[in-house]
C-alpha cells in the first residue's frame, strides 16, 4: 500500500491507498519543528486503529510546500516504513507537464500536484481552485499544461486578520449567515455577510474574469474543505474533488512504477 503526504502550511495530511483507492486518511497541524519519532507515534496509533500496521506501507510519496519539514517525513519513511520515499517533482517523479509561466521553479507542489491529478480526471481547460490557507486559483489547458493562477488569502487568513486588527470584533465560526439578506442588523451578522458572501463574490468574480481571459469553455473544479461550504451557495463549481492532492500523488507513484 501507498502512503502519500501531502505537507502544506497549515497541516499535513497522511492518506493510506491501495491503489488509487484511499483507505485511510489523517491529518495533524503542520510543525517543522516535529520529529520523525513523533509522527511515527502518532501514524503507527492511527493506522492500528483502522486494522493496518507500518508492515503494510511498501511505499511512501511527498508533496511539500514547507520545506523544512521534508527532513523529517524522510526520516518517518526511512526508519519506519523502511523505504526511501519519493518527492513529487523530483526524479524520478517529475511533473511530467509543461510549467508555461514565468518562473517554473516557483510553482507550489501541490499545485502542480493538483493539475496533474485535474487533467487526469477531467478532459479541457480546466480551473482548479484549492481552499487552504492561501485560496489558489490554478489554470490549465487541454493538453494539461499549467498557464498560470491566482493566489488570494484564504477565508481563515482573512478572517484572522480583520479580528486582530479590529479589538472590538468578536471571532466568529466560517458558516453560511442564517439569512441572505446582505444587510446585517448586529456585528456578528455583519462579520458573517462580510466574511462568507464576500468570499462567494470574489470566487465568482475572479472566475469570470478567468474565463473570459481564457476565451473557450472551461471547467471548474474545486478541492479543499471550503468547497463543501460553499457549493450549495453558488453554482461556480463544475466538480468537487476533496481529494486531489493525494489522487495527484497516487498518479505520481504510478508513473514512477507502472508508467502512463
Amino acid at each position: 500500500m501507498l502512503l502519500a503526504i501531502d505537507a502544506g502550511n497549515t497541516n499535513v495530511v497522511f492518506a493510506l491507498l491501495e491503489g488509487r483507492t484511499i483507505k485511510g486518511r489523517w491529518r495533524i497541524a503542520t510543525d517543522p519543528r516535529r520529529t520523525g519519532d513523533e509522527y511515527a507515534v502518532w501514524l503507527s496509533q492511527l493506522l492500528a486503529l483502522e486494522g493496518y500496521a507500518r508492515e503494510d506501507v511498501t511505499g511512501v510519496i511527498i508533496a511539500t510546500v514547507v520545506p523544512r519539514a521534508l527532513h523529517n517525513l524522510q526520516v518517518l519513511a526511512q526508519k519506519y516504513f523502511k523505504v526511501d520515499p519519493l518527492i513529487a517533482g523530483r526524479a524520478p517523479v517529475e511533473w511530467g507537464i509543461a510549467i508555461d509561466v514565468d518562473e517554473p521553479a516557483s510553482l507550489g507542489a501541490d499545485r502542480a500536484v493538483n493539475t496533474i491529478a485535474a487533467h487526469a480526471l477531467f478532459p479541457g481547460d480546466l480551473i482548479t481552485i484549492d481552499f487552504g490557507t492561501a485560496t489558489t486559483f490554478d489554470i490549465s489547458d487541454y493538453q494539461g499544461a499549467y498557464k498560470g493562477g491566482i493566489i488570494a488569502p484564504g477565508i481563515n487568513l482573512s478572517l484572522d486578520a480583520l479580528v486582530t486588527a479590529a479589538a472590538k470584533l468578536p471571532r466568529i465560526a466560517i458558516e453560511a449567515p442564517e439569512s441572505r439578506s446582505v444587510i446585517g442588523r448586529n456585528t456578528v451578522d455583519q462579520m458573517h455577510i462580510g466574511i462568507f458572501w464576500g468570499y462567494v463574490a470574489m470566487i465568482e468574480g475572479l472566475v469570470a474574469r478567468l474565463k473570459a481571459q481564457v476565451g473557450r469553455p472551461v471547467k471548474v473544479l474545486a478541492t479543499g474543505g471550503l468547497a463543501a461550504l460553499l457549493s450549495p451557495h453558488t453554482d461556480v463549481f463544475d466538480h468537487i474533488e476533496p481529494d486531489l492532492t493525494i489522487q495527484g500523488l497516487a498518479i505520481l507513484w504510478e508513473r514512477a512504477h507502472i508508467g502512463g
